[in-house]
């Protein structure tokens, strides 16, 4: 009787812990902020394919003007920093929030980091998968506004149940072949971005700029 009691509360335990509500994010030094214009700085890449900064750099202007921000042309900020020595994203990442501030007058900056790019190859299956850690500071103080992560991968809508183990495994190498010389990294990183710069994802995603309609009744 005592051990299944004991049971019923593990279990009771584990349930009210699984049913708990996810802390709200605290907005306190975004909306004390308020941005109205963020410089993107080229992702620092953590992963071995030497595309994936410039891919994920390319897609993350369209979800943060979306969300409502001015956001500094990549290019123009990619050739600012090229006239200055800097062509290392790592490089870049070390210039200072006040010099960043005093070149561009931007409010904000957004950091970033790529973790994951690229296909792999799982014997009967093949993958891409993107992951991007963003990290968002105040230009004028160095405070963090914001932080967030988010992955995308081929096969969140993929079924490769059908045509046995042997077609299985064909279709997982000609895969990766064709996800590799198509870059398919890009697309996929696309998708990542605008999980992760987009101000419709609920708690924890980043606010609405005042370029937006929904800028005056956010949360």
């Amino acid at each position: 009787m005592k051990r299944a009691l004991g049971l019923f509360s593990v279990i009771a335990t584990l349930l009210l812990t699984g049913c708990a509500k996810q802390a709200p994010y605290d907005y306190a030094a975004f909306h004390e902020s308020k941005p109205k214009s963020i410089l993107v700085l080229p992702p620092v890449n953590h992963s071995p394919d030497v595309k994936a900064s410039h891919s994920v750099l390319s897609t993350t202007t369209l979800p943060l003007a979306e969300a409502g921000y001015y956001v500094f042309p990549v290019a123009v900020v990619e050739e600012t920093f090229q006239q200055n020595g800097l062509t290392n994203a790592n490089d870049i990442r070390t210039v200072s929030i006040q010099k960043l501030h005093s070149i561009f007058g931007a409010d904000a900056v957004l950091y970033l980091d790529v973790t994951q790019y690229g296909t792999s190859y799982m014997v009967i299956n093949s993958e891409t998968r993107v992951t991007v850690n963003a990290k968002l500071v105040d230009l004028r103080n160095g405070k963090q506004l914001w932080a967030g992560v988010a992955s995308a991968s081929s096969n969140e809508n993929n079924n490769n149940s059908s045509g046995g183990l042997l077609g299985m495994v064909i279709s997982a190498a000609v895969a990766q072949i064709v996800d590799t010389i198509s870059d398919k990294g890009f697309d996929i990183g696309a998708i990542a971005n605008t999980r992760l710069l987009s101000a419709t994802g609920g708690n924890g995603a980043i606010l609405y700029g005042p370029r937006s309609p929904h800028y005056a009744g956010q949360r």
